[in-house]
């Protein structure tokens, strides 16, 4: 769903990735289908699952999930599936080299594993629907796309999930439209990692995710790439094809949006400052505080912020939320600028984290 992509390719990662060596392992030969490569890092509770709605997929012909050094059941509950799923692979990722991100490095180690024509990348929270890889390959062959992402159906269980997640992708429709990113004239570039088809010979001849292995946004990074070599991109919504559920506490979702958001919305402090100034309804709640003065300027407050809150539902329905969440239109906003300052903090920091990993946002080094 991320009007026009203008975030450049990140320069500390190409550097990264040409200086620091990659475990090698020689490229196999490749088949028809599709490699899913999934990266793990303590998903005890979702990973079966995944894997499951994978396994249902016939363009799919293995499943290689990599094991990003969890401290749960993770690796045991993929190894009790292969015994019964023989497309189905566990590999062990060794430690992230200096200045890489640990996902990208898991990705690199199963995407250099893979056999397949067609390299599916997807986050181990993520379920597939039936049918769901057979459609992204018609899409493929219907626009001669050589990567297709599905911005996936989330599913929202507590009420901050359902304030803040909805609220984050509104914002991010109108900075990335569909539009714009399947135009082969537009420079606009956008994917979801959580399902990212891409044709293989593409993704090696643009680096794979070695070439942003320090690179939180991965999935953009790699569009981005793809789109400027002349290649062209398909990227729409995911409902009734893909769904997921991204966090399961707070905890997880304020630090995963910390993460990203300060990136998503520009990477500089002025495109935040001007994103924050347009997302937060201060007009109206300015007003609404005068009316303890002037009657008249409550009245005139609360109807401005009624009609920013309608406005905020008919968004809703074009991205595909459901109408009746314009009920957390106050909390969300507030959540919203909260995690946006707590993301350019981190930034302004140079440090993010994610999953008991440090990395720097400046040198780009990971630390333990």
């Amino acid at each position: 769903m991320p009007t026009e992509h203008d975030m450049p390719l990140n320069s500390d990662a190409r550097a990264s990735s040409e200086n620091v060596a990659v475990p090698s392992v020689t490229a196999p030969q490749t088949t028809d289908g599709i490699t899913a490569i999934v990266p793990a890092r303590d998903e005890e509770a979702v990973i079966a699952a995944c894997v499951q709605s994978l396994a249902k997929q016939s363009e799919i012909t293995e499943i290689v999930v990599v094991n990003d050094h969890s401290s749960d059941e993770t690796a045991p509950i993929v190894r009790d599936l292969a015994t019964r799923l023989t497309r189905l692979r566990l590999l062990e990722a060794p430690e992230p080299p200096p200045g890489w991100v640990g996902k990208n490095n898991a990705l690199t180690i199963g995407a250099r594993n893979a056999t397949s024509d067609w390299l599916l990348f997807t986050d181990a929270d993520v379920e597939l629907e039936e049918g769901a890889t057979a459609r992204a390959l018609q899409i493929a062959k219907e626009t001669h796309a050589a990567l297709v992402s599905f911005s996936p159906q989330q599913i929202m269980e507590e009420w901050y999930e359902k304030a803040l997640i909805p609220f984050v992708y509104c914002r991010l429709a109108r900075r990335f439209s569909y539009a714009a990113v399947n135009d082969p004239k537009s420079a606009a570039a956008a994917a979801n990692g959580q399902f990212l088809l891409i044709r293989r010979e593409v993704y090696e001849s643009v680096g794979g995710h070695a070439r942003f292995s320090s690179d939180v946004l991965e999935d953009v990074a790699l569009a981005t790439a793809v789109k400027a070599a002349g290649h062209r991109l398909w990227f729409g919504p995911g409902k009734g094809i893909v769904r997921v559920r991204m966090y399961r506490t707070f905890g997880a979702m304020w630090e995963g949006w910390t993460k990203n958001l300060y990136r998503l919305m520009g990477g500089t402090p002025w495109r935040v400052f001007r994103e924050g100034e347009s997302a937060f309804p201060w007009i109206p709640l300015v007003v609404i505080l005068l009316g303890i003065k002037f009657p008249i300027a409550m009245f005139a407050g609360v109807l401005l912020l009624v009609l920013r809150q309608m406005n905020y539902g008919s968004e809703l329905v074009r991205n595909q939320f459901p109408f009746g969440f314009i009920i957390y239109y106050i909390p969300a906003v507030f959540l919203y600028a909260g995690v946006l300052a707590a993301s350019y903090r981190s930034y302004a920091r140079g440090k993010v984290q994610w999953k008991e990993r440090e990395y720097s946002t400046a040198a780009r080094d990971v630390k333990k």
